[in-house]
């Protein structure tokens, strides 16, 4: 069993050669954007949600890449709007966001 209902893992990796990389796509103030509304809306305190960055995930052509345990659920996203409703269904709700959902395609 997980020690969270919701481990948040979001790659913040920065490539120094200029591939492409989750860092492009502002993927650290992204990351602080939800842990800020995981905070405010509660999630973080009562031990739910617990929102982590994380070096290269081995998506990196699939554009910003957010993984949420224990549900093994990839994620995709473009900007705050995205991020809320990641929150709003997959956090809270326990609905999984089909649209921005990631298929098992092999790594890069």
């Amino acid at each position: 069993m997980s020690y969270y209902k919701n481990h948040v893992f979001f790659c913040t990796n920065h490539r120094e050669d200029g591939s492409q990389c989750c860092a492009q796509y502002n993927a650290q103030e992204m990351r602080d954007y939800m842990k800020k509304r995981s905070k405010e809306l509660g999630l973080v305190s009562r031990g739910e949600v617990r929102v982590n960055s994380a070096g290269c995930l081995n998506r990196c052509e699939l554009g910003p890449v957010i993984v949420v345990y224990p549900d093994e659920t990839w994620y995709t996203f473009v900007d705050k709007d995205d991020i809320d409703e990641i929150i709003e269904e997959h956090l809270l709700k326990g609905n999984k966001v089909e649209r921005l959902l990631l298929d098992n395609e092999s790594p890069c």
